[in-house]
C-alpha cells in the first residue's frame, strides 16, 4: 500500500500518517527502488490502533507506551485484540443509539438524557404534589446512573424496579418527600428529623446501598450531604446508619 491508500483505509489523513512518522509512533517502511515507500498490514494494524488510542483521549506520550507494550506479540494476536475492542465500540455504540432512541420517542425530562428504564420508573413516580426534594432525587438517581459502571447501573434499576412495585410504594415515597420538604428550614436536632431518617429507612430497599459501614468521610458523600439544608441532611445520614445496620444484622442472622 501506498501512504494515501493507508490513510484512507485507516480513515485518517497522509499529514497525520507522516506525524506519527516524525514522532516514532508508526515504523518507517525503506523505500523501494521505485522512490515509493509501500506499507504492510501491520502498518495498517498499528496505525488503526494509535487513531483508537487518541480517539480514547490518549496522549500521544501515553500511546507510544502502549505500543511500547505491544512490541513483539505476534500479527494474530494483535489482530484479535483489534476485533475485541472494535466489537466493544460497537456495543457502546449500539447502547447509546438505544439511549438516543427513547429519547426521540418520549421525550427529554429535566434530568435527561436517561435510559429508557428510568424514565419509565420517573414516569411512574409521577402524579403526586410538586416537591424539590422528589426533583433532587431524580437529579441524584440520573448521575447515579450515568456514573455508575453497566453491572452496577443494572443492579441499581432492578433494586428501583423492586421497590417501587411493592403495593403502595410510590405513594408512601411522596410521604417521605414531603417529609424531607418540611424540613428545609429546620435545625439538625428537631425531632422530626428522626422521623423522617425512619421513614425513609423503611422504604429504602437494602439492594440501593452497598454494605458495609458508612463512611461520612468520604469525597463522595461529604459532596451529597452538602447539597441538602442542614436538617436534611443529617436525616439522610442517619437513614443511611439505619440501613447500614440492618444489613449487618440480616447478615448476622442463621
Amino acid at each position: 500500500m501506498r501512504i494515501g491508500e493507508l490513510a484512507s483505509a485507516v480513515g485518517v489523513t497522509t499529514r497525520a500518517v507522516r506525524h506519527y512518522h516524525h514522532l516514532g509512533l508508526l515504523p518507517e517502511p525503506e523505500r523501494r527502488p521505485n522512490g515509493y515507500r509501500e506499507y504492510g498490514l501491520r502498518h495498517a494494524v498499528v496505525l488503526a490502533r494509535i487513531r483508537r488510542l487518541t480517539e480514547l483521549g490518549l496522549g500521544l506520550a501515553e500511546v507510544r507506551d502502549v505500543l511500547a507494550d505491544d512490541a513483539g506479540r505476534e500479527l494474530a494476536e494483535v489482530l484479535a485484540e483489534l476485533d475485541e475492542d472494535l466489537a466493544r465500540q460497537e456495543e457502546a455504540i449500539r447502547e447509546r443509539r438505544e439511549r438516543l432512541g427513547a429519547l426521540m420517542r418520549h421525550g427529554v425530562s429535566a434530568e435527561g438524557p436517561l435510559s429508557p428504564e428510568l424514565a419509565a420508573l420517573f414516569g411512574e413516580m409521577a402524579g403526586g404534589p410538586e416537591s424539590p426534594m422528589a426533583a433532587k432525587d431524580r437529579e441524584m438517581l440520573a448521575l447515579i446512573e450515568t456514573a455508575a459502571p453497566p453491572e452496577e447501573r443494572r443492579r441499581l434499576l432492578a433494586a428501583l424496579r423492586g421497590a417501587f412495585e411493592a403495593p403502595g410504594a410510590v405513594e408512601r415515597a411522596h410521604q417521605v418527600y414531603a417529609l424531607l420538604d418540611a424540613l428545609t428550614d429546620a435545625d439538625p436536632a428537631d425531632p422530626r428529623v428522626e422521623d423522617a431518617a425512619r421513614a425513609i429507612a423503611d422504604c429504602l430497599p437494602d439492594a440501593l446501598l452497598p454494605g458495609g459501614e458508612v463512611d461520612d468521610d468520604s469525597s463522595f458523600l461529604r459532596a451529597f450531604y452538602a447539597d441538602f439544608a442542614p436538617a436534611q441532611a443529617e436525616a439522610i445520614r442517619r437513614t443511611m446508619r439505619m440501613v447500614a445496620e440492618r444489613q449487618r444484622m440480616d447478615g448476622n442472622k442463621p
